[in-house]
């Protein structure tokens, strides 16, 4: 629309100027050599015009010929280009099919036409990589290495191989060497933080890290939060060997992402152990409200190592009191109630828990029948029903289950990818471990406490071989009388093997792999279960 008005507004000029010429008539005389040439002022200016366009014609003409080489190379280069172009298309799309051959083919054709261009060493690249010829992408990656405009393209094809192989070393030059050329680079920084972290440099991940962000390659929030996860990590390396600098890292870290787990978990300890619980346990109860966890909730039960059991109820009470309908908290409950005795407490935090009992929930339950009322029977019956209930969540990463977190993956190195929740298709978790231990202790302290007279009462080793060996997998295929120690004594009973006379259990031998330690009721190899392996892979527990 817009060129319509214009092309009418010039139209119109050009006619005014015509008119305009037409109404004021006037003669030209042009005297050259004895040539006398007369006409009007419009015939003069239409002449002169047709002479100017005939002097561009012909100017257009003998420029034409004049260039007629350098426009037909113009034109077969232009021709040439266009078909490697039309090569590097094909190419990408054989190799996002998959076709070996057919990118093989249209990488040949695109060096052959386009020659050094980046796209087509690119391809090359990219189709030696999918014929599986990795000495052949390395080569044309780290020919693109020599070139300022594709040595960062090439830096990361080197990365990529070198990790593809497992050369760590080589996978960490290439991305150190990106880094150095261009600290914004996110993949560059982030295996550079990586490698770094695997290494346990926490120190220089946390310098790259300010690097990337200083470079705008990071939001905000990214960055507190891998600076927080850095932090927390360093702290935990540095626990045992610098307290103080340890504390003030954690609680760096705590303030960062209140609710990163570990990091609260850490400065809540390090501060409750240097005096400052009032401070430590703010941390831990903002991080609670925000995640229940069973660390923040021990963390926060043992401020004060020395306090007696009814002072960490009454503490795990004002902790629970952020978030009482969670599990977890009924659960922490249950725990400070059990070792404080006050079993009617423990017994009310796990009754909505009971409707469909996990792991965790049957071990405490077996804790609690066995130390209340000393009921052996019941306690076994839980534990049986721990083997098969739920699972709890544990730390997993990258589908490996770890008994504590990490900043990084075992399995891949990425930062923060550690998650709490269930994992699955594993039969038990590490945390249960503690738990089990504490049910094999709390039920032989009942089977030692039972009225017997003293020169009946059997001795009861609580060491960690003799309690291991008592709940051996085979406990629940020998005859009641053996499992029993006062067997022997019981009226009524059919014939007994005296304790002195039962056969000895052989000491519990190491396994292949790691399960959920063995309780009074798994049946053992010959029991009902045998059917069903419920053995889980040694630590780290991969899913």
């Amino acid at each position: 629309m817009i060129r319509l008005v214009v092309y009418l507004l010039v139209l119109s000029v050009v006619a005014f100027g015509i008119a305009w010429l037409a109404d004021r008539p006037g003669a030209v005389i042009i005297d050259w050599q004895g040539w006398q040439i007369e006409t009007s002022v419009l015939v003069a200016a239409s002449a002169l015009l047709a002479l100017l366009a005939a002097a561009i014609l012909i100017w257009t003409l003998l420029r034409l010929i004049v260039r007629s080489p350098d426009l037909i190379a113009f034109t077969w280069r232009s021709r040439r280009r266009n078909r490697g172009w039309s090569a590097v298309t094909r190419g990408l799309v054989a190799v996002g099919s998959g076709d070996a051959v057919g990118a093989r083919r249209a990488a040949n054709d695109a060096q052959r036409l386009l020659g050094e261009e980046p796209l087509s060493r690119l391809l090359a690249a990219q189709a030696a990589q999918l014929s599986g010829d990795a000495a052949g992408a390395e080569e044309v990656f780290r020919s693109m290495t020599e070139t300022p405009g594709t040595r960062l393209l090439g830096l990361r094809g080197l990365h990529v191989e070198a990790r593809r192989r497992g050369d760590q070393g080589a996978a960490l030059q290439a991305a150190e060497e990106a880094a150095r050329h261009e600290p914004g680079l996110a993949w560059a920084a982030d295996a550079v933080i990586e490698a770094r972290c695997l290494k346990g440099d926490f120190a220089g991940a946390l310098a790259m890290l300010e690097r990337e962000s200083a470079h705008g390659a990071l939001d905000r929030a990214t960055h507190r939060r891998r600076r927080a996860v850095l932090l927390a990590a360093q702290a935990q390396s540095l626990e045992l060997s610098d307290p103080a600098s340890a504390r003030e890292k954690a609680q760096e870290a705590a303030r960062l992402a209140p609710t990163l787990v570990p990091a609260a978990e850490i400065a809540g300890r390090l501060l409750g152990a240097a005096g400052d619980v009032r401070k430590a346990a703010k941390i831990l109860e903002a991080a609670y409200a925000a995640t229940p966890h069973p660390d923040l909730a021990d963390a926060y039960l043992h401020l004060r190592p020395g306090d007696a059991s009814r002072e960490r109820l009454k503490r795990v009470r004002t902790l629970t009191a952020h978030m009482p309908a969670h599990p977890e908290s009924a659960m922490a409950l249950a725990r400070a109630a059990i070792d404080a005795q006050d079993f009617d407490v423990a017994r009310t935090a796990l009754a909505p828990l009971l409707v469909a009992p996990t792991q965790r929930t049957c071990l405490l339950m077996a804790e609690l029948e066995a130390g209340e009322h000393g009921d052996v029977g019941k306690a076994r019956e839980w534990t049986a029903r721990a083997v098969r209930a739920q699972r709890d969540p544990a730390w997993v990463a990258d589908g490996v289950v770890a008994e504590a977190w990490g900043p990084v993956s075992p399995v891949t190195g990425r930062l923060d990818a550690f998650e709490w929740k269930l994992p699955p298709g594993l039969a038990t978790t590490p945390m249960l471990e503690h738990e089990a231990e504490r049910v094999k202790i709390a039920i032989a302290a009942a089977i030692e406490s039972r009225p017997l007279a003293n020169s009946e009462r059997p001795v009861v080793d609580l060491t960690a071989d003799s309690v291991a060996a008592s709940l051996a997998p085979d406990a629940g295929t020998k005859p009641e009388a053996e499992m029993r120690p006062d067997a022997e004594t019981r009226p009524g009973a059919g014939p007994a093997v005296a304790a002195s006379e039962a056969p000895a259990r052989p000491a519990p031998t190491a396994s292949p792999v790691v399960a959920m330690p063995h309780l009074p009721d798994d049946p053992g190899p010959g029991g009902p279960f045998a059917d069903e392996p419920n053995e889980a892979p040694r630590r780290p527990y991969p899913v």
